[in-house]
């Protein structure tokens, strides 16, 4: 499966953007969707997990109540909306699909990466 993520940009603290991540190739509802980032000089950090239905979704405790990840299996294409935005949530966001059946949160679990698109939240 392809993966093209977009929607990133500059934001003001405390503002907002929509992720998009765009699915082509395979049959998009079999996949797990993640969003991870990665800010200059650190690892690549798990943002969000939302299951094949979307029934069912994951965060990291840094954007829990500000992030929400979405997916619309009619348009193959997973959401990730970021709320109250922070400096420290500045980074490149890339979204990944895992063709198991069941949720994680390290980037070894994810068979297939987007490019990334940045972020950048500064005053």
């Amino acid at each position: 499966v392809q993966l093209q993520a977009s929607g990133g940009g500059l934001v003001q603290p405390g503002g907002s953007l929509r992720l998009s991540c765009a699915a082509s190739g395979r049959t998009f509802s079999n996949y797990v969707m993640g969003w991870f980032r990665q800010a200059p000089g650190k690892e690549r950090e798990f943002v969000a997990t939302i299951s094949w239905s979307g029934g069912s979704t994951y965060y990291a405790d840094s954007v829990k109540g500000r992030f929400t990840i979405s997916r619309d299996n009619a348009k193959n294409t997973v959401y990730l909306q970021m709320d109250s935005l922070k400096l420290e949530d500045s980074a490149v966001y890339y979204c990944a699909a895992r063709r198991h059946s069941t949720a994680a949160v390290s980037t070894s679990s994810y068979d297939y990466w987007g490019q990334g698109t940045k972020v950048t939240v500064s005053s």
